[in-house]
């Protein structure tokens, strides 16, 4: 896949009867940190969620009023639509382990 962050990515289908994430990142247009948050976020994809995942890349530059439905105020910003509840991430998804946790991919570990 090439960094045009006007496609979207779709991976794997539900062959094990679990739930498929459904992602959808917010950003306007090609800039370095929207590029960096689409290839930290596909990486994090691939390597925990198993092909059972869909990511939408939505461009504010293109389309401002998609902003609305997610209640969008920066950018570049993850949304993850399914499983439910909403979560949402600010920022370019570099923090894997913060990604993880938001997204409730792996659970909140208490060193105590």
């Amino acid at each position: 896949m090439t960094n045009d962050l006007t496609d979207n990515l779709s991976q794997g289908t539900n062959t094990e009867g679990s739930d498929i994430w459904q992602m959808r990142l917010y950003v306007a247009g090609q800039t370095p940190k929207s590029l960096v948050a689409f290839s930290n976020l596909k990486k994090i994809c691939e390597e925990y969620l198993h092909g059972q995942y869909t990511i939408e890349i939505i461009d504010l530059s293109k389309q401002p009023h998609l902003a609305i439905e997610d209640s969008i105020v920066a950018l570049p910003t993850l949304v993850r639509k399914l499983p439910e509840p909403i979560k949402k991430i600010i920022g370019d998804l570099s923090n894997t382990e913060k990604v993880l946790v938001g997204l409730q991919i792996l659970p909140v570990v208490n060193d105590k």
